[in-house]
């Protein structure tokens, strides 16, 4: 688990708080519209660049339940280079909120209407990888799909200091899921 220290240092302004409980919705097919709308608004502002834009992240997987958050996976030459992509995507509404170079060079940018987590790494990039893994078999696999989901809703009826917690509570299930990826 990522420690507050950590958070504070990587985080760019306040750190996210849950008010309350983490509160997940059921899967509204309306998330995959507004993937949509997000994707054609960061093709628009990296136009002549090389990227890919995915849709990953709980709200990709048709039948899960999820926060009602749009998470992208963004992935650029070189993520550390924030000069090719931030202010173009800052002038489309994106916030930059996390910069980790030490881990895969993650940057993470806020959209609002709808609230969107704009997770950004370098081509190639393992953790990139990992991600649409995850969503992959999440897609494809019923019983993986449902312990995740299980885990989701007794995770989220639990109190958090911050969200980051209640991510890496998930850790556990995720690592088993991916586990199976490599059978």
């Amino acid at each position: 688990m990522a420690s507050k220290d950590y958070l504070e240092k990587v985080t760019i302004g306040e750190l996210e708080k849950p008010h309350g409980k983490i509160v997940l919705q059921e899967y509204d097919a309306r998330w995959q519209d507004m993937f949509d709308r997000e994707k054609a608004k960061i093709d628009r502002a990296l136009a002549g660049t090389r990227h890919t834009v995915e849709h990953v992240g709980s709200t990709s997987v048709t039948g899960l339940c999820a926060k009602p958050i749009i998470d992208i996976l963004l992935t650029v030459e070189d993520s550390g280079n924030e000069s090719m992509y931030v202010g173009a995507l800052e002038a489309e509404g994106y916030r930059l909120r996390v910069r980790e170079p030490e881990w895969h060079a993650h940057r993470m940018l806020k959209g609002k209407g709808p609230e969107v987590n704009l997770h950004v790494f370098s081509e190639g990039c393992a953790e990139a990888k990992r991600m649409l893994d995850f969503r992959d078999r999440l897609r494809t696999d019923d019983a993986d799909r449902q312990l995740y989901a299980a885990t989701k809703r007794a995770l989220a009826e639990k109190n958090w200091e911050c969200i980051q917690d209640y991510a890496d509570a998930k850790s556990a299930v995720v690592a088993e899921i991916l586990s199976h990826t490599e059978r």
